[in-house]
């Protein structure tokens, strides 16, 4: 009975089209929000925010991101890694190659660079779709690895492959710290994901969903298809690609081809099928599920006393983890978002039945 919309009336345009309607949200947001920039970064540890809040952040937006071509327009990518990838070698090559350029600079033409690449792979999507477009995908994956690993000038020639970036400051502060990196990275993760919410609000975010549900459809009435797809490719790169560069010079600070394998890709599209296609916020979810339930899993036999080696840990953890995902797939096609927009509903009517 405490989430009710009843006395909320709007009374214009823009009151019936923000993002969240209800008041309730809107301080649940708020609140959010506090105890993200205040509260966690005077509780936290710095092994917190290092290896599980600045991980789960980065993937979060590379999540939403991928969740803008996959589950808004419907095309299939298995590419996800190489975007994140051509970000970070982009970044680290505008800061190597322009010294003095500011680092938020760098990080959005790593971006810039990525959805070249990601337009670029994504002009079969206008030929193909389903599996043959996740095959043109993953040759993407395969052809930007070799490129970063035999092309030595986007490593500035480097013997061993591997990339290092220096101190980092944005806006004249030090970004050296685990809290400093963590809220940074905060920062790029609300405005991107507002940013988001918007454009699949609008009209462009319409056009996609249209071409996800029957693209002959959206023809007819009117829709560009190329138009649509390309954009689609272009917006997901785009925040792909920021991702990959806050992962290479946020959470890595140094890293080589390896680190934006095969793997990423399959492990981004895991985020987005399991937090839920087609939902912003199941991008968090879906990224909140991978992270944590391995630091979980990996915990619960020391927290019960149970003296089990390491490598058989490491294959139990394999094994309930790939059987949560199952049954998550089984139980809810639609991904954890959807249950939380099931419960959202249950506490509209509480305590009625109907």
């Amino acid at each position: 009975m405490f989430y009710r919309e009843n006395g909320q009336f709007k009374t214009s345009y823009a009151a019936d089209q923000q993002i969240f309607p209800i008041l309730q949200d809107r301080v649940a947001i708020l609140i959010l929000l506090a105890i993200a920039f205040i509260g966690v970064p005077m509780l936290a540890s710095d092994y917190l925010l290092r290896a599980i809040l600045i991980p789960f952040l980065i993937l979060s937006l590379a999540a939403v991101g991928l969740n803008i071509l996959v589950g808004y327009c419907g095309q299939i990518s298995l590419g996800t890694g190489a975007f994140m990838a051509v970000g970070a070698y982009a970044a680290w090559n505008f800061g190597t190659r322009f010294p003095g350029m500011p680092l938020l600079a760098q990080i959005l033409l790593g971006g810039a660079c990525a959805t070249v690449v990601g337009v670029a792979f994504g002009i079969p999507s206008l030929r193909i779709r389903g599996l043959y477009l996740a095959v043109a995908t993953l040759a993407a994956q395969f052809f930007i690895d070799w490129a970063f690993l035999r092309i030595p000038f986007f490593t500035n020639y480097s013997s061993s492959g591997n990339v290092s970036v220096p101190a980092l400051f944005a806006f004249g502060l030090p970004v050296h710290s685990a809290m400093q990196k963590y809220l940074f990275v905060l920062l790029f993760v609300v405005v991107f994901s507002l940013m988001a919410k918007n454009l699949v609000r609008g009209a462009l975010g319409r056009q996609w969903m249209a071409i996800r549900d029957m693209d002959v459809a959206a023809a007819v009435i009117g829709i560009r298809p190329m138009y649509a797809k390309l954009t689609a490719f272009a917006v997901s790169s785009f925040i792909v690609g920021v991702a990959g560069a806050l992962w290479g010079f946020i959470h890595l600070g140094s890293w080589e081809p390896l680190a934006f394998d095969l793997s990423r890709s399959f492990q981004l599209l895991f985020m987005v099928i399991i937090g839920g296609l087609g939902s912003i916020v199941g991008s968090f979810y879906g990224a909140a599920f991978i992270v944590l339930v391995p630091v979980a899993l990996s915990g619960i036999p020391r927290w019960l006393g149970l003296p089990l080696p390491v490598d058989l840990i490491v294959h139990i953890e394999h094994m309930v983890f790939g059987a949560l995902i199952v049954f998550f797939l089984i139980a809810e096609p639609h991904g954890l978002a959807r249950l939380w927009s099931i419960g959202r509903e249950k506490l509209r009517i509480w305590p009625f039945p109907h």
